[in-house]
């Protein structure tokens, strides 16, 4: 049985990979209202990803007993800068989320909830996944600047990217 505090961050954590798929989902949708479909792409299967985390969590939640509540989901920004801006704005935010979920493995380890803390590795290992392939497309987007060419390959090689679910999900 997980406890009442680990519930609850557990369904705080569910709502933030929820607000994680809106606002990637947003970003989708400002490169796709720019021609950038590639780059849509990219943002798309990143929104699917997360969905695919928040069903983890729900899952396990379920598993261990825990009450599930569905958390509010803010609005997320629709507007952005430029394509430099989005990237940067992504890997803030999966900084965010690593920090969130460092803070339930700290919580779990502190209660000697060792049944979270090992099913967290999964979500540490998918974040420092997560965090360096943000960084390096934030340098990769840094090099092409204001070259249409260079953004035309860069859009070309985001729409190669396709949605893997994992176990069958």
């Amino acid at each position: 049985m997980v406890s009442e505090k680990i519930t609850q961050l557990i369904n705080e954590q569910i709502a933030k990979e929820q607000y994680a798929a809106q606002y990637y989902l947003s970003m989708s949708a400002w490169f796709n209202s720019r021609d950038l479909e590639g780059i849509a792409n990219y943002f798309r299967v990143q929104s699917k990803e997360e969905l695919m985390h928040a069903d983890k969590m729900f899952d396990y939640l379920a598993d261990v007993g825990g009450e599930i509540v569905i958390g509010e989901i803010p609005k997320p920004p629709h507007t952005f800068v430029d394509v430099q801006d989005v990237f940067e704005k992504a890997l803030e935010h999966e900084r965010l989320v690593t920090r969130s979920i460092f803070n339930i493995v700290k919580a779990a380890n502190d209660e000697g909830d060792f049944a979270t803390t090992s099913f967290l590795q999964w979500f540490i290992n998918e974040q420092v996944e997560e965090e360096s392939s943000a960084s390096l497309l934030v340098s990769k987007i840094k090099m092409v600047k204001d070259n249409p060419s260079a953004l035309y390959l860069f859009d070309q090689e985001l729409s190669q990217r396709v949605f893997e679910p994992e176990n069958g999900k």
